[in-house]
């Protein structure tokens, strides 16, 4: 994961330097310090998904590209079998598998989400442009929004502004699936 994380920072850096834009802007742009902005770009920090759609956004690439190095290329319609997708373990806790990964110009970015249980009383709060629609496959997860709190089980569902800070914490050892569909935010 480690050469991941260097090859992904690599991508960004390059990215940044194509666009002329400072470390400082870039992070001024993201909304985190100069110093974590430096420590993603040199690969000695993981990313979460809030920063890797931010930094997507302002280079105007598809998140796919600074994860994998390649661009979508379907525009008409994208098929992924059952257990398939783009795999994209960011963190620890939180399993990514990107279901239109092939698909080009999206308008959303739809993820089947498995979150592991954790002994954390609360995860992280992150937040990135738009808005997200989160529905619970299996399982139970504590979804934390801002200051809010909601328990949500299979079948339940959330639909947010994502420029909130969010998390959300599998509940009952076990671990929890949902599908999760950002919506990117107009220029």
């Amino acid at each position: 994961m480690e050469n991941q994380l260097q090859q992904m920072g690599e991508r960004i850096r390059t990215l940044r330097e194509i666009m002329e834009l400072s470390p400082e802007e870039v992070s001024e742009k993201c909304q985190i310090s100069v110093s974590d902005y430096i420590e993603y770009e040199a690969g000695n920090k993981d990313f979460s998904f809030s920063f890797l759609n931010n930094v997507a956004s302002i280079f105007g690439v598809d998140v796919l590209d600074i994860m994998s190095g390649e661009s979508p290329k379907l525009s008409m319609a994208t098929v992924v079998k059952k257990g398939e997708g783009f795999d994209i373990n960011r963190r620890e806790s939180y399993n990514y598998k990107h279901l239109a990964y092939t698909f080009r110009n999206k308008l959303a970015e739809p993820f089947l989400v498995t979150v592991e249980p954790k002994i954390d009383e609360k995860p992280t709060l992150n937040a990135h442009a738009g808005q997200e629609f989160n529905y619970v496959v299996k399982g139970e997860m504590t979804f934390f929004l801002d200051s809010l709190t909601y328990i949500l089980g299979e079948g339940d569902s959330i639909y947010f502004d994502s420029g909130v800070p969010h998390a959300m914490k599998a509940n009952n050892d076990r671990p929890c699936q949902f599908l999760a569909i950002v919506l990117k935010k107009e220029n």
